[in-house]
């Protein structure tokens, strides 16, 4: 039996799991896998999906951590994305 060497998903940095996400997208778009590695690519997906999504929301907390003051004060803000 063949060894998977897939990197696991929690081991990936952001950027490579967008673009693993992106090719995934690409692929179930063009419609040119059958059934059962669809399913497969998929599960992966939304795995890469949920790991991009926490990345990013540890990133929102960092940026949101520490605000410099105009009167060099540091102060804590919370960042505001809407």
């Amino acid at each position: 039996m063949a060894k998977d060497t897939t990197p696991k998903v929690d081991d990936l940095s952001f950027e490579t799991a967008l673009k693993e996400l992106e090719g995934i997208v690409a692929k179930l778009e063009r419609g040119d896998v059958d059934l059962e590695e669809s399913i497969s690519i998929y599960e992966r997906g939304a795995a890469l999906k949920a790991h991009c999504e926490a990345k990013l929301k540890a990133a929102e907390l960092k940026v949101e951590q520490i605000v410099q003051g105009a009167g060099g004060e540091t102060t804590t803000e919370q960042a505001n994305y809407d």
